[in-house]
């Protein structure tokens, strides 16, 4: 194992055994508000419950160093791991199960130590669903656009075909990135394609948004917000900050909108199931969201 440093030194000693160790893996992720919707599930619940941020860019760690870090952390004996941006695909290599759901998807957020088992799941495809039939219920699904192909967009755009959107269009600056994503849905006989260009928005009944573009990090919008129109719905995955400038300004024009808040929720409470065995209330945890959202 490679020299960390000094900032993981105290995941080498975590405490009491029965307790309950998961940590969340990705780039700045300082903002992140999972460790509250599961800290305080856990103690709800009466289980002693430790949720830690292991953020790479504040411990200076490179991307190669993800297979170290999740050594590590089943050595010294956690539950599992959340994983985000940049990881969700890059994990892959570091695991030796998929479950049903991360095996179609290519993608993996949630991932549980078992016995010597690396099992990867992914929570992000059924909390996008579960936002979507709650926030857009009634929102047109015959032609959608979405931007961003990687790890959390395999899962968006795998959850958008579930809430019954017909034809999807998915567009990424990795043209080859959107390509596999496509092509790998139309294998399991969905209509999706892979976009290279878009000149207008308007053949879209909505649009999604599945980049980091928005995020405190990549301030921004992926699309300009001037192509839109109040006939259309617009959706984005990013929670933080909770109202990205592509959803204010879509709002502002009139389209019907979906903050990342919701998905962020939901796989949290799938996740929580997962790692612990035990049914969550996604009330309790939505209310912990807002408090400290």
């Amino acid at each position: 194992m490679t020299n960390l440093g000094n900032g993981l030194a105290e995941l080498l000693d975590i405490g009491a055994k029965g307790a309950i160790h998961i940590g969340l893996l990705g780039r700045g992720i300082g903002a992140s508000l999972s460790p509250t919707m599961h800290r305080q599930e856990g103690e709800r619940q009466g289980i002693d419950y430790h949720y830690h941020l292991i953020d790479f860019d504040a411990l200076h760690l490179g991307n190669e160093n993800l297979g170290d870090i999740v050594d590590l952390l089943e050595k010294v004996g956690f539950r599992g791991v959340n994983v985000t941006h940049p990881f969700k695909q890059a994990v892959l290599d570091h695991l030796n199960q998929l479950a049903p759901d991360a095996s179609e998807i290519g993608a993996v957020n949630t991932v549980i130590f078992d016995g010597g088992q690396r099992i990867g799941h992914n929570t992000d495809c059924w909390g996008f669903a579960e936002s979507f039939r709650l926030g857009l219920p009634d929102s047109p699904r015959k032609h959608v656009l979405q931007i961003g192909a990687g790890g959390a967009g395999a899962a968006v755009a795998r959850a958008l075909i579930e809430v019954g959107v017909k034809s999807l269009s998915v567009l990424d600056t990795d043209a080859i990135r959107s390509q596999a994503l496509a092509a790998r849905m139309q294998d399991m006989g969905y209509s999706v394609n892979a976009l290279t260009e878009i000149g207008a928005l308007t053949g879209f009944d909505g649009i999604v948004n599945a980049t980091p573009i928005g995020m405190d990090k990549y301030p921004g919008t992926p699309v300009a917000p001037k192509l839109l129109n109040a006939g259309q719905w617009v959706a984005d995955i990013i929670y933080f900050p909770r109202e990205t400038e592509l959803v204010r300004r879509a709002a502002l024009i009139g389209c019907a909108t979906l903050p990342g808040t919701g998905m962020a929720i939901f796989q949290a409470v799938k996740a929580f199931e997962l790692f612990t065995g035990r049914v969550p209330s996604r009330e309790e945890m939505t209310r912990s969201f807002e408090a400290a959202a």
